[in-house]
């Protein structure tokens, strides 16, 4: 991305990642239970999205459900799965009055036939020639899964010489891959862990990352705004020397 400067917050081109960590904290945290967080969770989803497109990011990618997060109860995953209907329901129109392009990225065929046909129309709805803000949500995502499934594919379209090995770049490897973007320019984690969580691998060689302590359901627009305006702040030298 070109340099910024900022006064008041305009951000174009900028591709942000956030790794929404806390919900379930946060619910025992208020004595409720975990679908509440969850709840509180798409809330603040909401305003974030709002937020980036007032501020004029190009892109807002979310970790919404990892290939790990199977592992979770099913009563969980249950509540998730009413979760992911009743958001799409009720926030497709916003969306649409937004000009935000949704588009879901990762295997998220076992949330089951509702879910599936409910993000097709989803992202059918929001289709735009010139979208004011692409909204990537990864649902059923892993890294190293998106990453093995196209070292395949690039090796079936070698096998049957569809390109040719020479032609196999750093570049051409982000169209066989899941997530329809390539870099990152910034990544938030709320929840105060400090880790990757197997989250788009391959795209984040240079981004520069934020870990807050923040459950994500607290995470409020004001800290966001601090976030990019933090981001403005940094040298992103890309392994150059500045002296």
């Amino acid at each position: 991305m070109a340099n910024k400067k900022v006064n008041t917050l305009s951000l174009p081109g900028l591709n942000l990642a956030i790794i929404m960590d806390g919900n379930g904290r946060w619910a025992k945290k208020n004595a409720l239970n975990v679908t509440s967080g969850h709840q509180q969770g798409v809330e603040v989803v909401r305003e974030i999205v709002e937020a980036s497109a007032e501020f004029n990011l190009e892109s807002l990618t979310l970790y919404a459900f990892s290939t790990e997060n199977w592992s979770r109860p099913k009563q969980e995953i249950s509540g998730i799965k009413q979760l992911i209907l009743a958001a799409i329901k009720k926030q497709v129109p916003d969306l649409i009055q937004q000009q935000v392009q949704l588009n879901f990225f990762g295997d998220y065929s076992s949330f089951g036939k509702k879910v599936v046909a409910a993000i097709k129309n989803a992202e059918e709805d929001t289709a735009s020639s010139n979208p004011r803000l692409l909204l990537n949500i990864a649902l059923g995502y892993g890294g190293r899964a998106d990453i093995t499934q196209g070292i395949q594919s690039l090796a079936r379209a070698a096998k049957q010489e569809e390109m040719a090995i020479e032609d196999i770049t750093q570049e051409t490897i982000f169209e066989f891959l899941q997530a329809p973007l390539k870099e990152l320019d910034l990544l938030i984690r709320t929840g105060g862990d400090h880790r990757l969580s197997n989250f788009l691998l391959y795209h984040l060689a240079y981004t520069e990352i934020q870990f807050l302590d923040t459950l994500w359901p607290s995470f409020s627009r004001d800290e966001f705004r601090h976030c990019l305006e933090n981001f403005v702040k940094t040298e992103r030298r890309f392994g150059k020397r500045t002296i």
